[in-house]
């Protein structure tokens, strides 16, 4: 918002615009009749869902808006370690190793979601291309009972 004449801007708090474009979307695709209550409601259901798993949708908007624009939230992790020839496996502390397994098995989850999508686009290709063969049958069979 700004003021005319004048080189003062407001800025909305970060996240804040996230919370509002969630919002909008679901006044849209549920078109309430009573749009404050609606809101009222969706924001309840959003601070339930936060408190029970901890995960904010406001921080998370924020920190994927700034690493679009200048990429400093995701550089809050500690610098990497210099290498040392050294160090064994072994000695890798029981963070680190819980870490790589959860990142292997996300890994592997998103992997396997993926061949679950290919596999179900497949099926439906397959459906789509029966279903105008017996169209087509069907067509040739009527053309023929009307030339008899």
């Amino acid at each position: 918002m700004s003021i005319p004449f004048s080189n003062t801007h407001c800025r909305i708090p970060q996240g804040f615009g996230n919370l509002l474009e969630g919002l909008t979307r679901e006044i849209l695709r549920e078109q309430p009749d009573n749009i404050p209550a609606f809101a009222a409601a969706y924001f309840e259901n959003l601070l339930e869902k936060r408190e029970k798993t901890s995960f904010d949708p406001a921080e998370w908007g924020t920190k994927v808006d700034d690493r679009f624009y200048n990429n400093h939230a995701f550089k809050e992790q500690e610098p990497p370690e210099k290498f040392e020839p050294e160090k064994e496996k072994s000695q890798i502390s029981m963070k680190e190793e819980t870490a790589l397994k959860e990142s292997s098995e996300e890994g592997k989850d998103m992997e396997k979601n993926a061949a679950l999508k290919i596999q179900a686009a497949f099926r439906g290709h397959l459906a789509r291309e029966e279903v105008k063969k017996m169209k087509s049958s069907d067509l040739e069979e009527n053309k023929t009972e009307e030339n008899e």
